[in-house]
């Protein structure tokens, strides 16, 4: 057995020992912690003078003359929307540029080629060898990948493209026109229209729209017989307008005449996509609000997430809180003011739900049962990018085959690559975390991400490229749109 003596530590050594320690801790203290990129962008935004909070939670509720409102925003349109075409011509090539022989479900050609203009000097190559601190330092990340902003940030609103508004008016006479602001991306960028419609209990009829718009005037002549009864209740209250923040009965509206509303159908087209845009309703400021590109309703009765950011559980969910929340960016004080619609769960919200789970992604002839591709019927380049989808690409790791989604969220982190900034009112900082979107019928959803501000596949791809690090080869970047086409 060890003597007490044995484990005394002369004083000298405790002396120097608490010395060096005090020391190590000082150098602590005062040692600068890491800056982590919320606080970087925090700190960018401050330095730039931007609010990170806003005076209040909830929005403006106006009482003013109506004409008088009208007058002058319809006066400050054309300044507003010169801005933002602006903005469009400096990020993207918006030129009508199909890829050769590729088409979406309907026949509408399929736009090609990397649209996102690079920063003068710079190649992708050269970007791509680049670190994420090197390409913010130098601001070369291209313009085209920041977050987009809605053509009036400062307003929002749902802003629907010109093709949607002239036939819903054709069709019903409803008005879905803005006195303050059009939409702003190019026709021939948008998903085809109508869209088709693929139902899952009745593959043998093909398109049951029959390359028409469902509204509330045909829906019941296009579907009768093919739904139940209760199938087809829900189909009629997804195509029936009802109030919303920007169209509605008040004074407060943004349409010339006080207007019934919108339809779920109005953004979700046969229960696809126009690519109508809007803002999410859960963040405040007004400036942090995200742009969204509508997505498709396709395939949701395999999707267990919805909400590009909500990660709402289940699509009865999801229908619930657009008309209640959604509708009317998430204020319950101008929804109570300007006639929100309140759903029943047990009936309306339920019929709604089994109509939308009936969606089905369109036909991919070159795909198995399991989603892979039959080596009989594709071609070697689209072969060569289904490799690569799972191995370099690593596109895999979020989009697993048959659908290509991993019913997740993940945060891509894309301010690594630059400082906040506000753009046309838009403060760019971080997205957070976004979810999968399934790839199934992609071609068909153009533009890509939450926001819509990858135009093509080929955007997509440098993108990814870039923000994963993947070091593609121009072949294999080729590849890889190729094989998605297929999906």
């Amino acid at each position: 057995m060890k003597s007490k003596a044995s484990f005394a530590i002369p004083a000298a050594m405790l002396l120097a020992g608490g010395f060096f320690m005090l020391r190590e801790t000082n150098a602590q203290q005062t040692r600068p912690s890491p800056e982590t990129p919320a606080q970087r962008i925090a700190n960018e935004a401050r330095a730039a003078g931007i609010e990170l909070r806003g005076d209040t939670s909830f929005s403006p509720v106006i009482d003013a003359n109506f004409n008088e409102v009208m007058k002058k925003m319809r006066a400050a349109k054309p300044e507003i929307m010169k801005r933002q075409m602006s903005l469009l011509e400096q990020r993207y090539d918006l030129g009508n540029k199909p890829a050769p022989g590729v088409t979406m479900s309907r026949g509408k050609p399929v736009q090609g080629g990397v649209r996102a203009k690079l920063p003068v000097g710079v190649t992708w190559d050269q970007l791509a060898a680049m670190t994420p601190d090197e390409i913010r330092q130098k601001k070369a990340f291209p313009p085209g990948f920041l977050p987009l902003p809605h053509p009036n940030h400062a307003e929002g609103g749902m802003v629907f493209p010109k093709f949607h508004i002239d036939e819903v008016k054709k069709q019903t006479g409803r008005d879905l026109t803005r006195f303050d602001l059009d939409f702003d991306l190019p026709d021939h960028l948008l998903p085809e229209f109508p869209p088709p419609i693929f139902l899952t209990t009745r593959l043998d009829l093909g398109d049951v729209s029959q390359g028409k718009l469902v509204t509330t005037g045909n829906f019941f002549e296009l579907f009768n017989g093919i739904l139940n009864p209760k199938q087809l209740e829900g189909l009629r209250l997804l195509v029936t307008p009802f109030p919303q923040q920007q169209f509605n009965g008040t004074g407060d509206r943004r349409s010339e005449r006080p207007s019934l509303g919108v339809s779920c159908f109005e953004c979700h087209a046969n229960g696809h996509t126009n690519a109508s845009t809007h803002l999410v309703g859960d963040i405040r400021p007004q400036a942090f609000r995200h742009r969204i590109d509508t997505p498709t309703l396709r395939g949701v009765n395999i999707q267990r997430l919805f909400g590009s950011q909500r990660a709402l559980r289940t699509i009865e969910d999801f229908t619930e809180f657009e008309q209640r929340a959604a509708y009317f960016d998430g204020d319950p004080v101008i929804a109570a003011k300007k006639g929100v619609n309140v759903l029943e769960r047990g009936s309306q919200v339920h019929a709604m739900a089994e109509f939308q789970e009936l969606l089905t992604f369109p036909p991919a002839p070159k795909l198995t049962v399991l989603g892979t591709l039959d080596p009989d019927k594709a071609a070697p380049e689209e072969l060569r990018g289904e490799k690569l989808f799972y191995e370099k690409g690593k596109c895999g790791a979020c989009h697993p085959a048959p659908y290509f989604t991993d019913n997740s969220m993940h945060d891509l982190q894309t301010e690594r690559f630059y400082s906040a900034q506000m753009i046309n009112g838009r403060m760019a900082g971080a997205d957070g975390p976004i979810k999968t979107f399934p790839l199934r019928g992609i071609k068909d959803s153009p533009p890509y991400l939450h926001d819509g501000r990858l135009l093509t596949l080929e955007d997509t791809v440098e993108f990814f490229n870039l923000v994963l690090g993947l070091k593609l080869t121009t072949q294999e970047k080729s590849d890889l749109v190729a094989f998605m086409r297929t999906l």
